[in-house]
């Protein structure tokens, strides 16, 4: 489902229709998970309901420069082996979920004067 140009991701479904896994070219064969879910988080974040209502709450924009920046930060952790990592940056902090390629929830400059971040594996400044 998209929302303000940003694809959102429902709980209790796996963003992976069911359909026809044959890959062109390989002999009719089914494509292993493992490829399938790579291509599919090599289409960008996914942003959870919950980030999305936050983003609403707190009005931060995310426009295609963030956006970018979001999606090379999570590939960059995604390379280091990290698995829930804060992005932080002068908009907010945004936890995403690397496996998943989805963010989980965003906090505002006012929310991060808590200065504790739990859940989280990693940290990347923008």
């Amino acid at each position: 489902m998209d929302v303000n140009g940003m694809r959102c991701y429902e709980s209790g479904s796996s963003g992976i229709s069911r359909q026809n896994t044959t890959v062109p070219g390989n002999g009719g064969r089914q494509a292993e998970f493992g490829q399938l879910l790579s291509e599919k988080a090599k289409a960008g974040l996914n942003f959870s309901k919950h980030a999305t209502k936050r983003l609403n709450e707190r009005g931060i924009a995310v426009d295609n420069q963030l956006m970018s920046e979001l999606e090379q930060a999570v590939e960059d952790a995604r390379k280091k082996g990290a698995r829930d990592v804060a992005v932080i940056g002068s908009q907010g902090v945004f936890i995403v979920n690397v496996p998943n390629n989805t963010v989980v929830t965003t906090m505002g400059q006012q929310d991060m004067r808590e200065r504790v971040f739990t859940n989280i594996d990693s940290a990347i400044l923008l």
